[in-house]
């Protein structure tokens, strides 16, 4: 019978290893999977390379990692805000490395690991810092930079509903990058707010079909929002 429910956070992210790339999804707190974030810290992997919309928000899930000294570099689109100032602090003392990427670039770039593309012309960023060292093309006389996929060891993905397949659905904007960083790691694990009955779900509304998901572990309460 296949269950991919996990007891406890602690033993879905048992397995990541040091130097993984690991996709975190959220958008701002919106979707953060901060509990199994916090077990990895507990975990004790190092040298990580995550991948997330933002650099972590005040000291809490991704930030908690990054203040641990567990990341080694980040790969985002807005590392700046008000309440990034662990990785600010970091990154003013070059102590951890920084791949800035639009957020539109960031996106596709990991539906493109996730849908088994070699790479993809975009206009976004042509002419800028960003496209230094890339590949440039004119198509239709506008400037396009070439990009490479994205592709994960690890996903880290909250959504709010999990039958025992692995089937999701998520809540509202906390849905953000979850269905395509699940697509584009090797292992994906989702914290859920609740686990449902097989069949429970509608095939319709299911965003996420369980042959993306590796594990799923239920956190019921979460003390964090989204």
């Amino acid at each position: 019978m296949i269950d991919k429910f996990i007891d406890t956070p602690a033993a879905a992210v048992a397995d990541i290893h040091d130097g993984a790339t690991v996709l975190v999804s959220g958008f701002g707190g919106a979707g953060m999977p901060t509990e199994l974030l916090h077990a990895l810290i507990e975990q004790g992997a190092r040298e990580l390379t995550v991948v997330s919309n933002n650099a972590g928000n005040h000291e809490t899930g991704l930030a908690a990692l990054i203040k641990a000294g567990r990341v080694r570099k980040v790969i985002c689109s807005f590392p700046k805000a008000s309440h990034s100032w662990v990785f600010d602090d970091l990154y003013r003392r070059g102590a951890i490395e920084l791949e800035c990427v639009p957020q539109g670039t960031i996106a596709e770039r990991l539906r493109a690991a996730g849908a088994g593309l070699g790479g993809f012309f975009t206009p976004t960023a042509y002419g800028t810092e960003l496209a230094a060292g890339k590949e440039t093309r004119i198509i239709d006389g506008r400037g396009h930079v070439f990009e490479t996929p994205l592709h994960g060891d690890f996903a880290l993905v909250k959504a709010d509903l999990a039958d025992r397949w692995g089937n999701l659905t998520y809540r509202k904007s906390a849905r953000n990058f979850g269905p395509i960083m699940c697509m584009a790691a090797k292992t994906t694990i989702v914290q859920v707010r609740a686990k449902v009955a097989l069949g429970e779900l509608s095939p319709e509304a299911v965003v996420t079909p369980g042959i993306f998901v590796k594990r799923v572990t239920q956190v019921a309460h979460s003390a964090f929002s989204s």
